[in-house]
């Protein structure tokens, strides 16, 4: 007797029992699932192979850059180092302006590799003091300076593109007026 809720099948609908497919014995699902971890396991250790290569190959990649990163640096240095080496085997017998626009030629062309590779050189003379930048080695009483304005500049400073590299050595003016904001000049580049 069926209750008013279940609802006899279609005519023509197939039996669920009948057609249903017969149930894998345990033993052929212990197999199937065994074989299937297996497949899975090669893959992971595959994977986790994979991935130590790649870490390796990284540290070692990231090992020959920082050994050789100063290369192309190093490689603009060589003409500077080949000026100066060339000045030293002149005989100083010869005039001393001579000598003085060897240097200055070195010089420049140190400065130019220098900037080839993002090193700027700047002097802070007239600016304000500023403990960032400058390192202050005593001051000095001079009264056309405000006080606090770097009166003059002992070595100059260095930045790496938008880093300082070395601070400038300053004197800092003692005397004068307090320095206002428009009387001092602001290097903003840096």
């Amino acid at each position: 007797m069926q209750s008013e809720h279940e609802q006899p099948p279609p005519a023509g609908a197939p039996e669920a029992a009948n057609d249903a497919a017969p149930e894998p014995t345990p033993e052929a699902r212990i197999q199937a699932l065994e074989g299937e971890v297996a497949s899975l396991k090669d893959q992971l250790l595959r994977a986790l192979a994979e991935n130590e290569n790649v870490r390796r190959r990284g540290e070692r990649e990231r090992a020959e850059a920082g050994k050789y990163a100063v290369a192309k640096f190093a490689e603009a240095l060589l003409n500077v180092a080949d000026s100066l080496r060339q000045a030293l085997g002149t005989p100083t017998a010869g005039p001393p302006e001579a000598l003085r626009q060897g240097v200055e030629l070195t010089e420049r062309a140190l400065t130019a590799a220098l900037e080839a590779h993002g090193i700027r050189r700047f002097d802070p003379l007239g600016e304000a003091f500023d403990p960032h930048r400058h390192q202050a080695v005593f001051e000095i009483e001079d009264g056309d300076k405000p006080a606090g304005a770097i009166a003059q500049t002992l070595r100059a400073g260095f930045m790496l593109h938008d880093r300082l590299l070395r601070p400038a050595m300053v004197a800092v003016a003692k005397g004068g007026p307090a320095p206002q904001a428009e009387d001092l000049h602001v290097d903003t580049s840096a």
